[in-house]
């Protein structure tokens, strides 16, 4: 099979990629605009294979959108591209407009021509796969309806905490929320409308390797080693199911190979914790791998929350596990683990990906 995969170089987009290189034998062509949060560096190891293709080409822009499709032939398009961080969706919604609506509108329409000219087997066969978030679901749980034990004290069990399953209502927060709620909208309106076979994949938050230093867990682990401040937003008792980025892959070429037309996947780690819990293990890990004489625990510091912050995300990952036989093999342990231990591994990445981009400052204050 021959998969074509928008935001191939990015953080899930490159892990999708290594999978599929490394662990099938279908070919890949990566679609990329290269943006700040985009590094080729991601695909080192599997560049060279003769199976992987890269275009650097912007989903907004047609007529090289059809370029790659008829010059490429592809049997599956997995829709990775995307603007992805609330913070700088708050500084500047526009850019999240343009990629998430506009960008996700002109890949369809130009699959639609594509898939239509299609032989009808390979037009049986086709799928479309939009990669999405459970931030389009909204605020899960209020602070004020949490449990006790849940606030302030750690997460525990789920008990009888409610869950986003594939029927949950959107409710998007963020101008970023928002804009993937509309391109899940676009996608499932193509396969009600003109027959697309789609497939649509909610997933919880993700962690790993490679993953841009704008986002929390990178962000602790590089600040936490240069001796600078750790900032949590508020009392950092937000929850989120943190997903092992390479766990995720895993879940989406099962999607995409063994999924059915129309259908909503949610994916998820089973691993909810409060950020300021995340926070603590990246502390207390680091102390054991890269010890210091202060705590790294002492750098947290408390700073104003984003404006419309979501408490609590949590998914029902039930209805992959019991029709694609998909669990995730990484505990939040384990997977954190190997996080810390890659980037003190990879200290020269963080450098250059940030250089000229990104210096670590504070996004999405919203003032």
């Amino acid at each position: 099979m021959k998969l074509l995969v928008t935001g191939g170089a990015g953080f899930i987009g490159s892990a999708v990629i290594r999978h599929i290189i490394n662990n099938t034998s279908d070919e890949v062509v990566n679609l990329d605009k290269l943006t700040y949060a985009g590094n080729l560096e991601s695909l080192a190891e599997v560049s060279d294979s003769p199976r992987y293709n890269f275009e650097q080409v912007d989903i907004c822009n047609r007529a090289e959108v059809d370029r790659v499709l008829a010059q490429h032939q592809p049997d599956a398009i997995m829709h990775l591209a995307a603007e992805s961080h609330v913070d700088r969706s708050i500084d500047g919604p526009a850019e999240f407009i343009e990629t998430n609506i506009v960008g996700t509108y002109t890949l369809l329409e130009a699959t639609r021509q594509y898939w239509q000219s299609l032989e009808e087997t390979k037009k049986a066969n086709f799928r479309f796969h939009h990669i999405s978030t459970d931030e389009v679901y909204g605020d899960l749980t209020h602070p004020n309806e949490l449990p006790s034990p849940l606030v302030g004290e750690g997460l525990g069990e789920r008990g009888s905490l409610p869950l986003f399953t594939e029927q949950t209502p959107y409710t998007p927060s963020s101008p970023y929320s928002a804009s993937k709620a509309s391109s899940d909208h676009l996608v499932r309106a193509w396969h009600r409308t003109y027959g697309l076979p789609v497939l649509v994949t909610n997933c919880s938050n993700n962690y790993g390797p490679y993953h841009f230093p704008e986002k929390l867990i990178p962000l602790m682990i590089l600040n936490a080693l240069e001796g600078k401040p750790l900032p949590v937003y508020g009392k950092g008792d937000q929850i989120r199911d943190w997903l092992y980025v390479e766990d995720h892959a895993r879940a989406l070429y099962k999607v995409v190979t063994e999924g059915s037309p129309g259908e909503t996947y949610n994916i998820g780690g089973h691993n909810e914790k409060q950020n300021i819990e995340v926070v603590h293990t990246i502390c207390d890990i680091l102390q054991q791998l890269r010890p210091q004489e202060r705590s790294y625990r002492d750098q947290i510091t408390n700073v104003k929350d984003r404006p419309g912050h979501d408490m609590r995300y949590a998914i029902d990952a039930s209805k992959i596990q019991n029709e694609l036989d998909w669990v995730p093999e990484e505990t939040f342990e384990t997977g954190i683990r190997k996080t810390v231990q890659w980037y003190l591994d990879n200290l020269d990445w963080c450098q250059r990906v940030q250089d000229g981009s990104y210096q670590r400052e504070r996004l999405g204050a919203g003032e």
